[in-house]
Protein backbone atom coordinates (compact mmCIF):
# COMPACT_ATOMS: atom_id res chain seq x y z
CA UNK A 1 0.00 0.00 0.00
CA UNK A 2 1.35 3.41 -0.91
CA UNK A 3 1.39 6.23 1.61
CA UNK A 4 -1.42 8.08 -0.19
CA UNK A 5 -3.62 4.97 0.03
CA UNK A 6 -2.70 4.59 3.70
CA UNK A 7 -3.83 8.14 4.48
CA UNK A 8 -6.96 7.77 2.33
CA UNK A 9 -7.93 4.93 4.67
CA UNK A 10 -7.00 6.97 7.76
CA UNK A 11 -9.22 9.78 6.47
CA UNK A 12 -12.16 7.40 6.11
CA UNK A 13 -11.65 6.19 9.68
CA UNK A 14 -11.65 9.79 10.92
CA UNK A 15 -14.83 10.58 8.97
CA UNK A 16 -16.58 7.46 10.24
CA UNK A 17 -15.39 7.48 13.86
CA UNK A 18 -15.55 11.12 14.93
CA UNK A 19 -18.33 11.57 17.50
CA UNK A 20 -21.39 13.09 15.78
CA UNK A 21 -21.78 15.64 18.59
CA UNK A 22 -18.56 17.32 17.41
CA UNK A 23 -19.97 17.86 13.93
CA UNK A 24 -18.70 16.80 10.53
CA UNK A 25 -14.92 16.80 10.28
CA UNK A 26 -13.35 18.24 7.17
CA UNK A 27 -10.58 15.91 6.04
CA UNK A 28 -7.70 16.68 3.69
CA UNK A 29 -5.52 13.78 2.54
CA UNK A 30 -2.01 14.36 1.20
CA UNK A 31 0.69 11.98 0.04
CA UNK A 32 2.34 11.97 3.48
CA UNK A 33 -0.53 12.65 5.87
CA UNK A 34 -4.06 13.67 6.71
CA UNK A 35 -5.52 16.77 8.39
CA UNK A 36 -8.92 17.09 10.08
CA UNK A 37 -10.71 20.17 11.38
CA UNK A 38 -14.20 21.45 12.17
CA UNK A 39 -16.26 24.43 11.11
CA UNK A 40 -15.36 26.40 8.00
CA UNK A 41 -14.57 24.22 4.96
CA UNK A 42 -11.27 26.03 4.42
CA UNK A 43 -8.38 24.33 6.26
CA UNK A 44 -7.94 25.70 9.76
CA UNK A 45 -4.68 26.81 11.31
CA UNK A 46 -5.69 24.72 14.34
CA UNK A 47 -6.25 21.12 13.27
CA UNK A 48 -5.59 17.46 13.94
CA UNK A 49 -3.00 15.71 11.86
CA UNK A 50 -1.31 12.38 11.26
CA UNK A 51 1.76 12.56 9.06
CA UNK A 52 5.03 10.95 8.19
CA UNK A 53 8.00 12.99 9.39
CA UNK A 54 11.76 12.57 8.88
CA UNK A 55 13.69 10.58 11.46
CA UNK A 56 15.73 13.66 12.35
CA UNK A 57 12.61 15.22 13.91
CA UNK A 58 11.62 12.22 16.05
CA UNK A 59 13.74 10.97 18.93
CA UNK A 60 14.60 7.31 18.54
CA UNK A 61 13.66 7.08 14.86
CA UNK A 62 16.15 5.68 12.34
CA UNK A 63 14.18 6.04 9.10
CA UNK A 64 10.92 7.95 9.71
CA UNK A 65 8.16 8.44 12.26
CA UNK A 66 4.43 8.93 12.25
CA UNK A 67 3.36 12.00 14.16
CA UNK A 68 -0.24 12.11 15.41
CA UNK A 69 -1.98 14.92 17.26
CA UNK A 70 -3.08 18.54 17.36
CA UNK A 71 -1.28 21.44 15.64
CA UNK A 72 -1.58 25.21 15.90
CA UNK A 73 -0.05 26.70 12.73
CA UNK A 74 -1.05 30.37 12.80
CA UNK A 75 1.23 32.84 11.04
CA UNK A 76 2.12 34.58 14.31
CA UNK A 77 3.84 32.61 17.06
CA UNK A 78 1.87 34.29 19.91
CA UNK A 79 -1.39 33.00 18.37
CA UNK A 80 0.02 29.47 18.36
CA UNK A 81 1.18 29.78 21.94
CA UNK A 82 -2.26 31.09 22.95
CA UNK A 83 -3.94 28.07 21.36
CA UNK A 84 -1.61 25.71 23.22
CA UNK A 85 -1.89 27.60 26.52
CA UNK A 86 -5.70 27.42 26.39
CA UNK A 87 -5.56 23.65 25.95
CA UNK A 88 -2.95 23.27 28.69
CA UNK A 89 -5.46 24.77 31.16
CA UNK A 90 -7.49 21.56 30.73
CA UNK A 91 -4.51 19.18 30.55
CA UNK A 92 -5.58 16.92 33.44
CA UNK A 93 -8.87 16.16 31.65
CA UNK A 94 -7.43 15.37 28.22
CA UNK A 95 -4.32 13.70 29.64
CA UNK A 96 -6.64 11.24 31.43
CA UNK A 97 -7.92 10.21 27.99
CA UNK A 98 -4.70 10.37 25.96
CA UNK A 99 -2.16 9.15 28.52
CA UNK A 100 1.49 10.11 28.83
CA UNK A 101 2.40 9.81 25.13
CA UNK A 102 1.46 13.33 23.97
CA UNK A 103 4.20 15.93 24.10
CA UNK A 104 3.38 19.63 24.18
CA UNK A 105 5.36 22.58 22.94
CA UNK A 106 7.09 23.67 19.77
CA UNK A 107 6.15 21.95 16.54
CA UNK A 108 8.62 19.39 15.24
CA UNK A 109 10.71 21.17 12.64
CA UNK A 110 9.15 24.63 12.98
CA UNK A 111 9.50 26.26 16.37
CA UNK A 112 6.96 29.05 15.76
CA UNK A 113 4.09 26.53 15.58
CA UNK A 114 2.78 24.50 18.53
CA UNK A 115 1.67 20.92 19.05
CA UNK A 116 0.14 18.34 21.34
CA UNK A 117 1.26 15.16 19.62
CA UNK A 118 3.13 11.91 19.78
CA UNK A 119 5.52 10.14 17.44
CA UNK A 120 5.74 6.51 16.48
CA UNK A 121 9.38 5.94 15.45
CA UNK A 122 9.87 3.67 12.44
CA UNK A 123 6.24 2.52 12.38
CA UNK A 124 5.63 -0.27 9.87
CA UNK A 125 3.59 1.54 7.23
CA UNK A 126 2.87 -1.70 5.36
CA UNK A 127 1.09 -3.53 8.18
CA UNK A 128 -2.56 -4.35 7.51
CA UNK A 129 -3.72 -2.67 10.74
CA UNK A 130 -1.69 0.55 10.49
CA UNK A 131 -4.45 2.67 8.86
CA UNK A 132 -6.81 1.63 11.65
CA UNK A 133 -4.22 2.25 14.39
CA UNK A 134 -3.35 5.72 13.08
CA UNK A 135 -6.98 6.65 12.41
CA UNK A 136 -8.22 5.55 15.81
CA UNK A 137 -5.40 7.39 17.60
CA UNK A 138 -6.11 10.57 15.63
CA UNK A 139 -9.78 10.29 16.61
CA UNK A 140 -8.63 9.83 20.23
CA UNK A 141 -7.01 13.28 19.98
CA UNK A 142 -10.16 14.76 18.43
CA UNK A 143 -12.38 13.28 21.16
CA UNK A 144 -10.05 14.41 23.95
CA UNK A 145 -9.11 17.90 22.76
CA UNK A 146 -11.87 19.30 20.58
CA UNK A 147 -14.46 19.78 23.36
CA UNK A 148 -11.84 21.71 25.37
CA UNK A 149 -10.64 23.67 22.34
CA UNK A 150 -14.21 24.85 21.72
CA UNK A 151 -14.83 25.75 25.36
CA UNK A 152 -11.77 27.87 25.93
Amino acid sequence: MGERALFDQVGEIVRGSTPPALGHPHVQVRHNGVKAWFGDPEPHREHYEAQIIPAALAPGARDHAVEIGFHAEHRDEPDNQDALTRLLTTEPAWRAELGDEPRTGAFLGRDTWRRISETWPDADLTGPDIPFEIGVRLVDYIRALEPHRRRV
